[in-house]
């Protein structure tokens, strides 16, 4: 093997350990924060910041990592939305829900996952009286969620796939446990579904 070859090879083994080691330390900061859910210990640090900015970054972010694979991550939706919430832990909540769509999507010919964000001022569907919320949306053209999986998908240790398709990138399942917390710790509602077709 030339030296240009044991370079390349390894450039690729030492990014292989660099994403190995990314995947471990997410996975280290979701089980610490289940241990903070479960003992009522997550705290919110909240501050004004411009939501559209912060979900264009992390699509961004995403393209760039995907260069060359089919699948497109795209913004629709207001612009400028101003927000106070903990920027970190709604980062937290869509990169987590932008994975998910990922792993339904990634094997689409030409699959597309859009994420939006939409201001809500009427009252109507809010038996709060809070008519100032923002309604943020993950859609992707994957095949869909199994309906026995919704009344268990934002539990601890539920995965997505079945027994004979799980594969090693689908997690624990405490993804979407943990943005249902950080959702709810700040006043608000997560749900999925699927439309009319089943996708």
């Amino acid at each position: 093997m030339d030296k240009q070859a044991k370079i390349g090879e390894s450039i690729e083994e030492i990014e292989a350990i660099y994403r190995n080691a990314i995947r471990l330390q997410k996975l280290t900061n979701d089980i610490l924060d289940v241990s903070r859910i479960e003992s009522q210990l997550l705290v919110l640090n909240k501050k004004q910041f411009n939501l559209e900015e912060l979900i264009s970054s992390i699509i961004n972010e995403y393209n760039e990592s995907q260069k060359g694979k089919n699948l497109l991550v795209e913004f629709k939706g207001d612009r400028n939305i101003i927000v106070k919430a903990d920027k970190d832990r709604i980062a937290q909540v869509i990169s987590n829900l932008l994975n998910n769509a990922v792993k339904f999507t990634k094997d689409e010919p030409e699959g597309t996952i859009s994420i939006s964000c939409q201001r809500k001022d009427d009252d109507e569907d809010d038996d709060n009286n809070n008519n100032n919320y923002v309604l943020v949306s993950v859609k992707d053209t994957g095949k869909g969620i199994d309906h026995e999986i919704f009344p268990k998908l934002f539990s601890k240790f539920i995965t997505t796939s079945t027994s004979t398709s799980k594969s090693s990138n689908d997690g624990i399942g405490i993804g979407l446990f943990v943005s249902k917390a950080i959702v709810e710790a700040h006043g608000g509602k997560i749900w999925a579904e699927n439309n009319s077709d089943g996708k």
